[in-house]
């Protein structure tokens, strides 16, 4: 029977068990089940690290009682599970099945599909989203901000590795990149490293341990050569690197948890090619709290920041102290996000209507058969 006596060190704690989590697991204690996290997920069935003894062993679990056709609620690398060990199929290799999800704490959510309302959580749990860039291409500070303001909006703290750093240059360059990242993303961390030289790997690796950290970004940023650094061994292939421009091609398939040797744990992810916000207000806020706080100081406080008199927003564009791209981007991911949270909206109502309609459907049923009795 699992124990929630967490006076000494728990064989789990390294991977981010602690006493909320143990508290969350109560319901289910004594009933044979324990708890684990899951460090990978593929069709149907994760892999979960469980406590043996003094240490942790991986199982494999089926989620057949915890599947759900809502795409925010299916089990995802980072989720604590409660696991039935008693109840595993011998002749599929299973070792349990998963009885239920705890609830998370944060998520990393992003928008499926442009086309579509449907959100997908890329990971669960997660203290600090490193968001990989490469110094290999042209900054794209766009992009930078659009993941800054999901780390925000997920409950984690963003912070930006820019990757490759040995091939950046000169000094003075160098620094002038970190600044111009900086720029777009204050109260960031914005750290230069280089998996070949060891550059910064210090210092990101003290900032990530004792918690949970998810690696995002592109293909070709090199987060799986960034991961096998920080992990200390090669826990991702990486593919050979083209001598023309530097870049790998990207290998990682799944999202996969991995404990570091400093503690903590770190979640990488494949790269992204698309990543669209989902309901992320807040996380745009502290993304762009420069331009919010001119926005306070306009005439108007329905402002759109065109051509409207008194609008401190344009009145900073034109003095130099905000620039044009920052403000275009500003309203790019504005209006990404109202669209996607309107439709997120009309498929809700939707999804009511249609259970209103079952609802009224069976009742009328239910007084059809009960008129057809009485007859």
């Amino acid at each position: 029977m699992f124990e929630f006596n967490l006076s000494a060190a728990h064989p789990l704690t390294g991977y981010g068990w602690d006493e909320g989590f143990a508290e969350s697991f109560t319901p289910f204690a004594g009933q044979g089940f324990v708890p684990g996290r899951i460090v990978r997920v593929d069709r149907g069935r994760v892999d979960a690290v469980v406590a043996e003894g003094a240490g942790v062993r991986t199982v494999l679990a089926d989620t057949a009682l915890v599947a759900t056709s809502d795409p925010l609620r299916v089990p995802c690398t980072g989720d604590w599970a409660v696991i039935d060990l008693e109840n595993g199929r011998v002749g599929d290799h299973i070792d349990g099945v998963v009885r239920a999800l705890l609830p998370r704490r944060t998520s990393f959510v992003r928008s499926a599909s442009s086309k579509r309302s449907d959100g997908q959580v890329l990971a669960a749990n997660v203290d600090h989203a490193v968001i990989a860039v490469s110094l290999t291409d042209a900054l794209d500070l766009g992009r930078i901000e659009r993941f800054v303001s999901l780390a925000w909006e997920s409950g984690a703290e963003p912070l930006v590795a820019l990757t490759k750093a040995d091939l950046a240059g000169e000094p003075d360059g160098l620094a002038h990149l970190v600044a111009d990242v900086e720029s777009v993303a204050p109260g960031v961390q914005v750290l230069a490293v280089s998996s070949a030289t060891g550059e910064g790997l210090e210092v990101l690796s003290a900032v990530l341990s004792g918690g949970t950290s998810v690696l995002l970004g592109r293909s070709g940023a090199g987060k799986s050569t960034l991961a096998n650094a920080l992990v200390g061994e090669d826990v991702q292939v990486v593919q050979a690197i083209r001598d023309r421009d530097g870049k790998g091609r990207h290998t990682t398939t799944t999202r996969d948890l991995h404990a570091l040797p400093g503690g903590g744990v770190l979640i990488d992810t494949p790269g992204l090619r698309g990543v669209g916000m989902w309901d992320a207000q807040g996380g745009l806020a502290r993304t762009f709290a420069d331009v919010e706080e001119l926005a306070e100081e306009c005439r108007f406080q329905d402002c759109a920041h065109q051509a409207e008199p008194g609008c401190a927003v344009q009145e900073a564009v034109e003095h130099g102290e905000l620039p044009v791209r920052r403000l275009e981007s500003y309203r790019k991911l504005l209006r990404e996000n109202q669209r996607i949270v309107a439709k997120t909206d009309a498929r809700l109502r939707a999804e009511i209507r249609r259970d209103w309609k079952q609802k009224q459907a069976l009742g009328r049923h239910m007084g059809e058969r009960k008129r057809g009795a009485r007859r």
